[in-house]
């Protein structure tokens, strides 16, 4: 009977598409196949097969292609993540069908040199020196054999023509090395430590996740290496995801220092040749750990046996665009479906993981105390309503002072402000105009190192005028709020003859620049570092003492649900970094708002307090995790056609009992990339199927025209 393949395009489309499978093309299912699509031929995979009568008018498979199938766990997670998150099943195939580029993945050879043993036609004193350097049997690189001689590479060429040195081609440098589980076994763990590596090893069989919970400093990393030994001993494979991979440096030397070597490495920065040598050898198990970004949780691993989620509260693990998961979600999904067991690790978890706890879902790891006996830093508030700073500074006189205090003992001070750029709003004194985005409902901010006004929603960068663009008055223009070159700016007034590091994401010189001055920092080669969050997200600088956050009550204004815990995880985690070495730390937080419940537990250190505080405020709400929400936006060019889809929409919601659908309402950020944005958001009981109900609302409701578009984003983490 003819076989049928239901063929699955990593398009966004939501449903496999049928063919018939040609006599003697033997398939199966997760087999990378060529189709037929319109007037071209596209890449699908083999979602399944099935013998059935009839067919003839299905157009055939064209053929398998030579690359690994892909593995049934891996079908399984993008069947999940497409039904969960009502994304097209195709746009969810896309992120785990990465096909190799020949252009890309096309190897350069690798040579080595040696001597043949046959004299050249013509001998110079510069080949005699390539000569005596290639003596022997050893393979030389053309480039370093150059270099010992003290000749140039045409010297190396010549003799190679000449047949005095012989070219011998190298295999392909591994991507990664294996680590070994056992390199430093004796690591100098604290008893807590030990303890916790004995039970997160021991019962990863019965607790498939697991929180490891630790204040900050307490060593979490070196307690899931050993999570993650157990794993390599085992022959298994370990995916360890970060927030923010394109920084970890000081994290991969860590790692080389307890495994003999550093891991392979997975973020937007890997260039296309070495991506496919990384996939390959994941596919193959050949790589055996990979530290990588979100989009690691759909590399394609032949024997997976851990996944790690270090800083699992961080925001960065939410995908924005395209599909909209969450990677601390679909972790889980995935450790279910490998199966494997999951940590989470984090100083300050989120509300999420904590109530998973509470219900038995996770178990609970938890090093209360710093390595080393070290102390968790002095925490106290400068209430900005009596100890201003002077005018045109942001740096009250309090913080000035142990600014001065700090280095005259030669230690460090971190300023934190979580605002990048110069200043987030600049205006004319003479008619008040506003600089704001043309694409975007948002105020330009001032870049003054590059004399720029930039848009951080979607990029616009204009020059900064000399002279108002709206009445033309020169040198009216003024800055309005600090951000963290501002903030650098005082620090480098106050004190002119000590070294400021700004860290920043948009700083210039990319992710290369700032591991080189976070390698400067942790040496101590300045004196006073300037940041914004990027700083807050697990780097230990020994030699800082005291951190001074400038604006403390940013983020607590907002209508995020979530504004209360990212606030105190962000702060908690930034005056985190004072005292992890061999010094003291202390930490003073600006605020006009002391007595805060975020403020007043942050400086009280009862963080057992607010957590409870906060998932009782969330439960009295039926807030996430104890209800639901889906935010639907509409989006067009055409302001009137959005609000008009938007508002139709709303009619077709009928929301039966349990379900309770807001808006259309405005976006706070109204206008983005030149469409202007309408949200729906939807709130269910913790019960209910809102993906079914999603699918039934948006099936009866009206469909877009024109270039209005509908995203959906079940369990939204920003609510602009």
């Amino acid at each position: 009977m003819p076989v049928t393949a239901e063929i699955l395009i990593p398009l966004a489309l939501d449903t496999a598409y049928s063919y018939a499978v040609p006599h003697g093309l033997s398939l199966a299912e997760g087999d990378v196949v060529r189709v037929p699509l319109g007037p071209r031929e596209i890449v699908g995979v083999v979602w399944s097969l099935e013998e059935r009568p009839g067919g003839s008018n299905l157009r055939p498979v064209s053929g398998r292609l030579d690359v690994p199938p892909l593995a049934p766990a891996l079908r399984r997670l993008v069947d999940w993540l497409a039904r969960y998150t009502l994304a097209p099943k195709g746009s969810a195939l896309a992120m785990a069908l990465r096909l190799p580029d020949e252009a890309a993945a096309r190897e350069t050879i690798r040579v080595g040199v040696r001597a043949s043993g046959r004299p050249p036609a013509r001998l110079t004193p510069a080949r005699a020196k390539v000569l005596e350097a290639a003596a022997g049997e050893a393979l030389h690189g053309k480039s370093a054999l150059a270099k010992a001689a003290g000749v140039s590479l045409s010297v190396v060429d010549g003799l190679i023509d000449d047949g005095a040195l012989e070219a011998v081609a190298l295999a392909p440098e591994p991507v990664a090395l294996p680590p070994d589980p056992d390199f430093a076994r004796e690591v100098s763990l604290s008893a807590a430590q030990a303890e916790a590596a004995a039970t997160l090893v021991a019962g990863a069989a019965e607790s498939p996740v697991t929180l490891l919970e630790g204040v900050t400093g307490s060593g979490k990393t070196e307690v899931y290496f050993e999570a993650v030994a157990a794993c390599l001993r085992e022959g298994r494979q370990a995916l360890i995801l970060m927030p923010e991979i394109a920084l970890t440096a000081q994290f991969l030397d860590r790692f080389a220092a307890r495994f003999g070597v550093r891991p392979a490495t997975w973020h937007s920065g890997i260039g296309g040749k070495r991506r496919e040598r990384i996939r390959a050898g994941v596919a193959a198990g050949e790589v055996a750990v990979v530290v990588g970004a979100r989009s690691a949780l759909f590399l394609p691993f032949a024997k997976l046996g851990l996944i790690v989620v270090d800083e699992e509260h961080e925001t960065a693990y939410k995908q924005e665009d395209g599909v909209h998961y969450h990677a601390r979600d679909m972790a889980v999904v995935r450790g279910h479906i490998e199966p494997c067991p999951v940590v989470l690790a984090s100083a300050t978890p989120s509300i999420e993981s904590r109530v998973n706890v509470e219900r038995g879902r996770y178990r609970r790891i938890v090093l209360p105390e710093r390595f080393g006996g070290r102390q968790l830093p002095d925490i106290a508030a400068i209430d900005m309503r009596l100890d201003k700073p002077e005018r045109g500074r942001f740096l009250a006189p309090p913080l000035v002072n142990a600014v001065i205090h700090t280095l005259e003992r030669g230690e460090q001070t971190l300023l934190f402000l979580n605002r990048r750029g110069y200043a987030p709003l600049t205006l004319c004194r003479s008619c008040g105009h506003r600089y704001q985005c043309p694409q975007c409902s948002t105020w330009l901010v001032e870049h003054r190192f590059r004399r720029a006004l930039v848009c951080h929603q979607c990029g616009h960068t204009e020059r900064r005028p000399e002279a108002c663009v709206e009445c033309g008055t020169f040198d009216s223009h003024t800055a309005c709020g600090p951000g963290v070159e501002r903030i650098a700016e005082e620090a480098a007034a106050l004190f002119p003859d000590k070294r400021v590091i700004v860290l920043s994401s948009d700083f210039p010189g990319g992710a290369e620049t700032l591991r080189a001055e976070l390698d400067a920092v942790a040496a101590g080669e300045c004196d006073i570092v300037v940041g914004t969050q990027l700083v807050a997200k697990g780097h230990n600088f020994p030699h800082l003492t005291l951190v001074g956050v400038i604006d403390a009550d940013i983020g607590l204004t907002s209508g995020d649900p979530r504004a209360a815990e990212r606030t105190f995880q962000l702060l908690q985690q930034v005056t985190g970094r004072a005292g992890r070495g061999d010094r003291p730390g202390r930490a003073l937080v600006q605020t006009y708002q002391p007595g805060h419940p975020v403020i007043a537990a942050l400086l009280s250190g009862e963080a057992e307090r607010f957590y409870q505080e906060e998932i009782g405020a969330r439960e009295d709400a039926g807030l996430p995790p104890f209800g639901r929400l889906a935010a639907l936006i509409v989006s067009g060019t055409d302001k009137e056609a959005a609000e008009r889809h938007g508002q139709a929409l709303a009619r077709a919601a009928e929301p039966p009992a349990g379900i309770t659908v807001l808006g259309p309402a405005e976006a706070p950020l109204a206008l983005v990339r030149g469409r202007h944005r309408f949200r729906l958001l939807v709130k269910t009981e913790r019960a209910v199927d809102i993906q079914s109900y999603l699918r039934d609302w948006l099936a009866r409701g009206p469909k877009p025209r024109g270039n209005v578009r509908v995203q959906v984003d079940v369990d939204p983490q920003s609510f602009l």
